[in-house]
């Protein structure tokens, strides 16, 4: 009876730790691949961090904070991830559009293009609590 149940528990042990070995790989993979250069030279993490390094100066504090609660949902083991990518999408918006500061609109726009339609449906709660009109950016959701 004793390696009946020793069976069952090293049968069930080794399906959690290969479940757990696939999801930690499914992650590393996806790294992996945002590393990887495109034909410019650059991988795509290269230029999130290139967009918040030559946009750093143009952020102020007000700016920083809607931030800030805009990537609260976001569980806190990802939250500096979805930042850095939400941060760099507004700083290449800033960019491209020679801003000399990164207001509000900028950090919505940027915000909706840089996360996943799923992710939507709590802007939309987070921009209404604070009173913010939407009509504007519509076309982005």
């Amino acid at each position: 009876m004793l390696q009946g149940w020793f069976s069952w528990f090293m049968l069930i042990w080794v399906v959690l730790l290969m479940g757990s070995f696939a999801i930690g790989g499914y992650f590393m993979f996806r790294k992996f691949l945002k590393r990887l250069p495109k034909e410019d030279g650059k991988s795509d993490m290269d230029w999130e961090e290139h967009f918040v390094t030559e946009t750093r100066h143009l952020w102020d504090t007000s700016g920083k904070e809607l931030l800030d609660d805009l990537v609260s949902p976001v569980p806190e083991l990802f939250r500096d991830v979805a930042r850095q990518k939400i941060a760099g999408k507004i700083g290449e918006l800033a960019i491209n559009e020679k801003s000399s500061s990164i207001n509000q609109d900028l950090i919505i726009r940027g915000y909706i293009l840089a996360t996943p339609k799923r992710d939507h449906k709590f802007l939309r709660k987070k921009l209404t609590e604070k009173q913010i009109d939407l009509s504007p950016y519509e076309s982005l959701f």
